[in-house]
């Protein structure tokens, strides 16, 4: 029952789907592209934001496309004048409570409503009304969070409960007033908050942001790197986002196998080291209580003349090597295979093992 297969129409285009899916996943694999803003593929369907409303041949009414599970035969448009009005009508509805510095923004050029709102035609003078104003928080070193621009489409809020299972923050207050918070307003911490960043990678406009990349770049201005996280070995993939030779954020892949897209306060923030004065550039030996730089060749060399020495003097039990996870699975497999065929000894140990 769970792999039955059947058929629908999307835009007159014929799409073999499973029973269970949603009429947006379907579209999604096929290509076609439904706006949206609280839809993420790592979260529960939520049906927040109505901006992906379809129209299902035999349905009276426009349907959301995040809720709503294909049926066999089904017919489905995803764009006509009246969807698009409906559409333009609630993006003017949000930029009427939504701050017009996109030249400022830290999120321009990486902004689902800034994108949607061009898309649509939509400047925000058509409603006014009141507009929040207030504070900007930075009470924490990593995540800038300016609530004037949420759009309460609830991302950040069910990341941190349904993915990351922290339950930092939740939707407080109540409609104007209504917005994500921690527990009675408190300044996020260790006690309180994992600095995953899973918040600032679900939001779709400039409310989160990462402090550490913040007036280092713009989007369009920096080229993503796909690496993968040398802390553990869990083996989670994320984009460095390089300005100049420089680093200057990380954010979210969301097509990794491993993770998708999610991420550890690790992972996301600890990038510092890959430019810090205090790496060492080139190999050091020992003189006294001074350190010499050498040549990698006189150093191996003299690593190869104590390990001898040691090996012959005490045996394979007294040496043995601890390796890193900064390094590749090849370069662990490698010093494995030292200690054990060269050394003759078992002691072979990982960091990301505890």
């Amino acid at each position: 029952m769970a792999d039955r297969i059947i058929k629908i129409k999307i835009n007159s285009k014929e799409i073999s789907c499973k029973h269970h899916e949603t009429v947006l996943h379907a579209a999604k694999r096929a290509g076609i592209y439904i706006p949206t803003l609280c839809d993420d593929d790592r979260l529960e369907a939520y049906g927040g934001c109505r901006l992906c409303l379809v129209h299902v041949k035999g349905v009276p009414r426009p349907l959301p496309a995040c809720t709503t599970p294909v049926a066999d035969r089904m017919e489905v448009t995803t764009e006509t004048d009246s969807i698009r009005k409906i559409r333009k009508n609630i993006i003017e509805l949000l930029l009427s409570n939504h701050p017009n510095d996109c030249m400022r923004c830290e999120a321009t050029g990486d902004c689902t409503l800034q994108d949607l709102s061009y898309e649509y035609g939509a400047d925000g003078t058509r409603f006014a009304g009141e507009k929040w104003d207030l504070p900007i928080r930075e009470d924490n070193p990593f995540i800038t969070y300016d609530p004037n621009k949420c759009i309460l489409c609830g991302r950040c809020t069910r990341i941190c409960n349904e993915v990351v299972m922290a339950g930092t923050i939740s939707l407080t207050g109540r409609g104007f007033n209504a917005m994500p918070d921690t527990s009675f307003g408190q300044p996020r911490s260790l006690k309180n908050c994992e600095f995953c960043g899973q918040c600032v990678s679900t939001c779709p406009t400039g409310a989160l942001t990462d402090k550490k990349g913040k007036g280092k770049g713009r989007a369009y201005e920096l080229t993503k790197v796909r690496t993968t996280c040398s802390y553990c070995g869990t083996g989670c993939n994320f984009d460095l986002n390089v300005k100049d030779g420089r680093v200057v954020k990380v954010t979210s892949a969301y097509d990794a196998p491993v993770n998708h897209g999610n991420l550890c306060v690790k992972g996301r923030y600890g990038y510092d080291f890959i430019h810090s004065f205090e790496r060492i550039r080139k190999p050091l030996v020992r003189k006294g209580d001074k350190f010499k730089e050498v040549s990698w060749d006189e150093a191996l060399e003299y690593v190869a003349q104590k390990f001898k020495s040691l090996l012959k003097k005490y045996g394979p039990s007294a040496v043995g090597a601890f390796s890193s996870s900064r390094c590749t699975n090849e370069e662990n497999f490698l010093i494995s295979k030292l200690v054990r065929t060269v050394f003759r000894s078992n002691n072979v140990d990982n960091c990301a093992r505890v």
